[in-house]
């Protein structure tokens, strides 16, 4: 497992919408630090960015999906993603699983919701629906150790210590599940999840107990 690429951007106009999504390779290294890549935009901080959603990883694996299944041949950084990694799936990560990159340490959060700003850096409003459907999420990592990365560096992973690992997928499904039982959200809750998760799964725990 290896770093495809280090991708950044610049904030971009998008209609009415300033966003950070349109990334692309930089030359190494590069710093990363608890709040993210240096110099990288993060532009709608509701639902982006912050010590929980510092890095986004997609994997390498994820892409040849598109690729295979799509016939879309994409470019690292096309889905907004900070690190793109060779051999590396979205489908088998669980949250609080860890991933060294020279003395950078980053632990999985959260997986990436689609939203309508992907639609339009996709060119295709319906692009989100097939994003959700491929369960291919990538997902955020907040940053464990700060430091310098570059395309080439090998990549350790870590599978999560937890006895009862919850994965991206399932954290991605509850997302969407409407009439998800109070063990996921309970489940949800005892696993290292991004901050911005952690409310929204609180809030909806508590109106299941009311």
């Amino acid at each position: 497992m290896h770093l495809l690429s280090v991708n950044s951007g610049s904030a971009v106009r998008l209609g009415k919408l300033l966003t950070g999504i349109y990334k692309t390779s930089v030359e190494g290294p590069v710093q990363v630090t608890t709040l993210g890549i240096a110099d990288d935009a993060v532009c709608d901080t509701k639902y982006h960015g912050g010590h929980d959603q510092a890095v986004y990883v997609y994997g390498g694996d994820d892409y040849q999906y598109w690729l295979e299944e799509h016939s879309l041949d994409l470019a690292p950084g096309t889905f907004g993603d900070n690190l793109t990694i060779v051999d590396l799936s979205s489908l088998t990560v669980n949250v609080g699983d860890r991933l060294q990159i020279g003395e950078v340490i980053l632990e999985a959060t959260a997986p990436r919701i689609p939203c309508a700003t992907l639609g339009q850096r996709m060119e295709d409003p319906k692009f989100p629906v097939a994003f959700r459907r491929s369960q291919r999420s990538g997902f955020y990592c907040r940053v464990i150790q700060e430091g310098l990365v570059a395309a080439g560096d090998e990549v350790t992973y870590t599978a999560s210590a937890e006895l009862s690992p919850f994965s991206i997928v399932d954290m991605f499904e509850l997302y969407y599940n409407a009439s998800a039982p109070r063990e996921s959200f309970e489940r949800a809750l005892q696993a290292p999840i991004a901050i911005r998760d952690r409310e929204r799964f609180a809030e909806r725990l508590s109106k299941l107990h009311a």
